[in-house]
């Protein structure tokens, strides 16, 4: 089954060789990697923001070192307590991957067979998805313009990623999940404090969204220990302080050969309500 849509005419595609074409005959070839290309420049103007090699090569080599873990390991049994054989599980703003698969290994651990597509606006971030893991349909595409088809999906989820409910609405299915993983307070307090005169607490937003019902919270908290600049260096890479952050508190980090940090998410799980 193929759920994307025609960025142009949006018509189901449909998958021909190595192309996905649609029934006007519009043409998107796959590239070697396996990811196909559905942005088009009306969706985004003249310059496309998705994570560049830098942020995205920071967050798959910090990602891989297991600190993230617990969010990964707690992300895949929320999934799983509503995922069922034969799921259509979407990944908005999916990134690297990292995630996409980790539940998608956790689902099979567990003798549920789901089909998995990402979307990210990133093609470097891509490139990395499509090669580890390749059982998953990714699409270069907008969270503000999915290139997904309507009512289609059992399960959304999306991490730290723009957010439009415009479009997760319609792209789930009548009493669909919704889950969003969202910073915490207190997250990465210990790296703010090794950096910033003055840190701040991370502001975290009433959970009501319009056209859900929250129907589950969990909050994952816990400190981690980094004995490395490299590591430390990922970390704040892949962040959005580090575009944000002037000389002084670059060379702090670059000073900076053991860090202890906390770390705190949110698990928000959300049911489409019926129109």
């Amino acid at each position: 089954m193929n759920i994307f849509t025609c960025p142009v005419c949006s018509e189901m595609l449909y998958k021909e060789g190595k192309s996905y074409i649609c029934p006007k005959r519009h043409t998107f070839d796959i590239a070697k990697s396996g990811y196909v290309n559905l942005l088009i420049s009306k969706q985004v103007g003249k310059t496309v923001h998705g994570d560049n090699k830098l942020m995205v090569k920071a967050r798959r080599d910090f990602l891989e070192k297991g600190y993230y873990g617990k969010l990964l390991a707690a992300l895949s049994e929320t999934v799983a307590e509503y995922a069922e054989n034969g799921s259509i599980i979407l990944d908005s703003g999916c990134g690297e991957g990292y995630y996409t698969k980790g539940v998608y290994s956790h689902l099979k651990e567990n003798s549920i067979e789901a089909d998995f597509y990402g979307v990210d606006i990133s093609k470097t971030a891509l490139e990395y998805a499509s090669k580890l893991f390749k059982e998953a349909h990714f699409a270069v595409g907008s969270v503000f313009h999915l290139p997904i088809a309507d009512k289609c999906c059992d399960i959304v989820m999306t991490l730290f990623a723009p957010f439009c409910r415009e479009e997760f609405l319609r792209v789930l299915k009548e009493s669909g999940i919704f889950i969003m993983v969202i910073p915490s307070e207190k997250h990465l307090w210990g790296l703010k404090k090794a950096v910033y005169d003055t840190p701040y607490l991370n502001e975290v937003k009433d959970y009501a969204i319009d056209g859900f019902e929250l129907i589950k919270s969990r909050k994952i908290a816990y400190e981690i220990n980094i004995d490395n600049n490299e590591d430390i260096q990922n970390l704040f890479s892949m962040t959005p302080y580090y575009y944000r952050t002037g000389k002084i508190q670059q060379e702090r980090l670059a000073a900076l050969n053991e860090l202890e940090t906390e770390i705190e998410f949110e698990i928000l799980v959300y049911s489409a309500k019926e129109n």
